[in-house]
């Protein structure tokens, strides 16, 4: 089983996503942190689950992404793990990352 790994730009878009939801809500701040996190450890056990990123310009088709709520979740498979590439919130332009 491969490990999954964050990138720390990936790490630093989700605590800044987590601090800009928490103004809101404590709680859904958690949530979603939490679930992103919660689905960025299952790629462990079928790391091609989710789609292409069909935003990825020459994609060589090592490179997926998944929602939770309204963030994408990029990522890329290699054969000794699994790296978490960006968290973005789905209404800005991916051409901006």
């Amino acid at each position: 089983m491969v490990e999954v790994v964050w990138r720390k730009i990936a790490l630093k878009q989700l605590n800044k996503a987590y601090n800009y939801i928490k103004k809101e809500s404590l709680q859904s701040a958690k949530k979603v942190r939490e679930e992103i996190f919660d689905k960025a450890e299952n790629l462990k056990h079928n790391p091609e689950i989710y789609p292409l990123d069909k935003y990825r310009k020459n994609n060589d088709g090592t490179i997926r992404a998944f929602e939770v709520y309204s963030y994408r979740i990029a990522y890329q498979i290699t054969k000794s793990e699994i790296r978490i590439l960006r968290v973005r919130h789905t209404k800005r332009e991916p051409l901006e990352h």
